[in-house]
């Protein structure tokens, strides 16, 4: 059972990730992140970075570009840890109900701008009256409105405890926590794919396969594939550095002992 500092807790990060997302950008906005303050918030590191972990692939790529509305892994990443280190039920009951509330992040992310561009109208007259004032203090109410669309779902979930959430499980359809459990499995992929949409792969993608292969077939960790690459990057650049700042070998010696 949660504490009451605990719930207080959860309740104001979860009101603040909104607020980093469109403004603040302490990097609240990674569910990763998120995770690591619920983690110590609720004492379970490891469960609160591997969700946070399977969350962040998800949102690779996922990007709120001209106000358009994206699921809100970061909530998802709070709820999921939640439910995950309180009922015992471990990632996957954490996910299946992080998830859904991710994606009903989108429509509250949609009503709370809704709402806001009310407000920001009111501001325009204010200032249209050099009321700056008033002007400044109705602006103040937007960052408060996005952060109750992450702060009153989270809180209302938390607050049902463990044994409602553990009935909800109890009736949930086996067919449904298998399509979001698969779902969940997915989604990282996803998120990854559209992410290499944005990268030179075709020039490197035998990068990509080496790491490919060092991971499925040799069963190297995460950890090590990455010093992998970064060996490969630090030897690629020191062979093209010169190519990449567009110098030829006799212009880099230019000021050495020759001119001297």
């Amino acid at each position: 059972m949660l504490a009451i500092w605990q719930i207080i807790a959860i309740t104001l990060l979860a009101f603040l990730v909104p607020i980093d997302k469109y403004g603040l950008t302490f990097g609240l906005r990674w569910p990763l992140i998120t995770a690591f303050v619920m983690g110590l918030i609720l004492g379970d590191m490891q469960t609160a970075l591997y969700l946070g972990g399977t969350l962040q692939l998800m949102a690779l790529g996922v990007a709120s570009i001209g106000g358009s509305s994206v699921p809100e892994y970061s909530t998802a990443a709070i709820i999921a840890t939640t439910i995950a280190v309180t009922t015992g039920g471990g990632t996957e009951a954490g996910l299946a109900i992080g998830i859904p509330v991710a994606m009903l992040g989108v429509q509250l992310d949609v009503f709370a701008k809704i709402i806001n561009g009310f407000f920001v109208r009111k501001a325009q007259t204010f200032a249209a009256d050099n009321n700056f004032a008033a002007m400044e203090r109705t602006l103040l109410i937007g960052p408060v409105i996005m952060g109750l669309t992450a702060a009153i779902p989270v809180f209302i979930a938390i607050q049902l405890g463990p044994e409602v959430v553990d009935r909800i499980l109890e009736i949930t359809p086996q067919w449904f926590t298998d399509g979001l459990n698969i779902a969940g499995r997915l989604l990282p992929a996803v998120g990854i794919a559209l992410l290499l949409n944005y990268m030179p792969v075709k020039k490197y993608v035998f990068y990509l396969l080496l790491g490919f292969f060092f991971a499925a077939y040799l069963d190297v960790p995460i950890l090590g594939v990455t010093i992998i690459g970064l060996v490969v990057s630090l030897k690629f650049f020191s062979d093209n550095k010169d190519k990449l700042f567009g110098q030829t070998g006799d212009a880099a010696t230019t000021g050495g002992l020759e001119d001297e």
